[in-house]
C-alpha cells in the first residue's frame, strides 16, 4: 500500500503537466474556432473556404497519428509530446501572422486563405504527435485500476479547454492585433507549456536494446491487420463507425456554421458579433460537459441509450436553430444540440470498444480518431449550403440525425450492444480522449 501511495505521489507532477498540455491545446483550437467566422468576414474570404481551413489539417491528423504512435515506441514518449506541442505552437503563431496580414489587406484574400490553410495544416501534420504519446505515457505510469480516473481526468482537460477557449478569445481581441490577438496569446501559452514539458516532464520509456517494437501498419489508422481487411469491413465495428462519422459530421457542420448564422441574424459587424458567438459556443460546451460529466453518470446510461437519446436530442436542437426567430433561440437550440452530441459521441466510442476483443482495441481507437478527423472535410459543403439557404444546413442535419435514430433502433449490432461495466471504463475513457483530438 505504501508503494502504491508513493507511486501516486510521483505521478502527480507529470500528470499535472500533461493536463496543462491538453488544456492549452483545447483552449487554442476552440478559441480559434470561435473567431474564425469574424476573421473570414473581415478579410473577405468566402464562408465555405473559411470552414475549409480546418479540413487539410484534419486529414493530415488522421494520416499521421499512427506514424507518430510508432515513433513514440521507437524514440520515447517525451520527444513526441514536445514535437506535438511545438507543432501546435508554430502553427498557431503562423496563423496569427497570416491573419494579421489579411486584416491589414497586405495580400489578396485568396493568398491569405492559402497561407492560412497551410499554416493550420502544420498542426494536423505535427500536432498529432502528442496525442498517442500522451496516452502511452499515462498507461506506462498507472495500474489498470488507476487508469480509469487518470484517463477521465485528462479527457476532462480537453472539455475544460472547450468551454474556456471561446470565453478567453474575445479578451485578446486588442486594438493593435485585433482578431489575430487570440492566436498570438494561445501561441505564447503553448510556448510556455513547451518549456514546462521540456524541464519538468520526466521520460519513462526506454526502447529495448536494439529490438524494434511490434510493427504497426503505417497509413490511415483504420487499416486492419493481416490480409488487408480494414476495420471499416469488420461487421463488429462498421455500424459504430458509420454512426460516429455522421454524428461527428453533423456536429462539426453545425459548429462551423454557427458563427456565420449569428453574424447574419444580429446584423452586426463581425467584431461586434464576436461576443454573441462566444456566449453561444460556451453555452454549447457547457451543455456537452453536463452530459459527459453529470447526466451519463447520474443515470448510468450505456452505449445503446446514449446513441439513441443523443441523436434525438441533437435533432431537436438543430430544428430549433433552423427556424430560430432570434439570437436567444439560436443559442438555446445550439445548447440542446450539444447536449445530444455529448451523449452520442461517448455512446459510439464506448460501443466500438465493447464490440471488439482486447487485441483490437488499438485499432478501434485509431478508427475512431480517423473519423473524427476526416469528418471535418465535409463541413465546407454545409457552409456552402448555408450561403444558398440559411436554414438548409440545420434542416439537413436534422434529417441525418433522425435517420441515425432509426438506424440505432433497427441495426442489429447497435440495438444489442452490451452496456459498459466498471472494467470497461478505462478503455472507454481512452477512446473518448481519441474522439476529442482530431481537429
Amino acid at each position: 500500500m505504501t508503494g502504491e501511495t508513493q507511486n501516486a505521489r510521483d505521478n502527480r507532477g507529470p500528470f499535472a503537466i500533461l493536463f496543462g498540455v491538453s488544456v492549452a491545446t483545447a483552449l487554442g483550437n476552440n478559441g480559434m474556432l470561435s473567431v474564425l467566422p469574424a476573421i473570414g468576414r473581415q478579410i473577405g474570404i468566402p464562408d465555405a473556404m473559411v470552414a475549409a481551413i480546418f479540413s487539410l489539417s484534419a486529414v493530415l491528423w488522421a494520416i499521421t497519428s499512427p506514424i507518430w504512435a510508432r515513433q513514440s515506441d521507437l524514440r520515447g514518449r517525451k520527444p513526441l509530446i514536445l514535437l506535438g506541442l511545438g507543432g501546435f505552437c508554430l502553427s498557431m503563431t503562423l496563423c496569427a501572422v497570416v491573419v494579421s496580414a489579411g486584416l491589414r489587406h497586405l495580400a489578396p484574400p485568396m493568398v491569405i486563405f492559402v497561407l492560412f490553410l497551410l499554416s493550420r495544416a502544420l498542426f494536423g501534420g505535427f500536432g498529432s504527435a502528442a496525442n498517442p504519446a500522451t496516452q502511452a505515457y499515462m498507461a506506462e505510469r498507472t495500474s489498470r485500476e488507476e487508469r480509469t480516473q487518470t484517463m477521465a481526468t485528462l479527457a476532462g482537460a480537453t472539455g475544460l479547454g472547450t468551454v474556456v477557449g471561446p470565453l478567453l478569445a474575445p479578451l485578446f481581441v486588442l486594438p493593435i492585433v485585433t482578431l489575430a490577438g487570440p492566436m498570438f496569446a494561445f501561441a505564447i501559452l503553448a510556448a510556455a507549456m513547451l518549456a514546462v514539458v521540456y524541464r519538468g516532464l520526466p521520460e519513462t520509456f526506454r526502447p529495448a536494446g536494439g529490438e524494434p517494437p511490434p510493427r504497426r501498419r503505417a497509413g490511415l489508422p483504420f487499416l486492419g491487420r493481416g490480409g488487408g481487411t480494414g476495420l471499416w469491413k469488420d461487421p463488429r465495428l462498421k455500424p459504430f463507425l458509420i454512426f460516429g462519422f455522421l454524428v461527428a459530421s453533423c456536429q462539426t457542420a453545425q459548429t462551423q456554421t454557427l458563427g456565420f448564422l449569428i453574424i447574419d441574424k444580429l446584423g452586426l459587424t463581425p467584431i461586434k458579433a464576436q461576443g454573441f458567438i462566444t456566449l453561444a459556443m460556451a453555452a454549447g460546451a457547457v451543455a456537452g460537459l453536463l452530459a459527459q460529466w453529470g447526466l451519463i453518470r447520474m443515470f448510468r446510461m450505456g452505449p445503446r441509450d446514449l446513441m439513441r437519446w443523443g441523436v434525438a436530442c441533437a435533432a431537436v436542437g438543430n430544428a430549433v436553430v433552423a427556424f430560430a426567430p432570434d439570437y436567444a433561440a439560436v443559442a438555446i437550440g445550439y445548447a440542446i444540440a450539444c447536449l445530444g452530441y455529448g451523449f452520442a459521441r461517448p455512446g459510439f466510442t464506448a460501443g466500438a470498444s465493447l464490440s471488439v476483443d482486447a487485441q483490437d482495441q488499438a485499432g478501434a481507437a485509431g478508427a475512431i480518431a480517423a473519423i473524427n478527423g476526416l469528418n471535418v472535410v465535409v463541413a465546407p459543403l454545409f457552409v456552402l449550403l448555408y450561403e444558398r439557404v440559411g436554414w438548409g444546413p440545420f434542416v439537413l442535419n436534422t434529417a441525418i440525425l433522425v435517420g441515425l435514430l432509426a438506424y440505432a433502433l433497427r441495426q442489429a449490432v447497435l440495438r444489442t450492444v452490451n452496456q459498459a461495466g466498471p472494467e470497461d471504463e478505462a478503455t472507454i475513457a481512452g477512446l473518448e480522449r481519441a474522439d476529442e483530438g482530431g481537429v
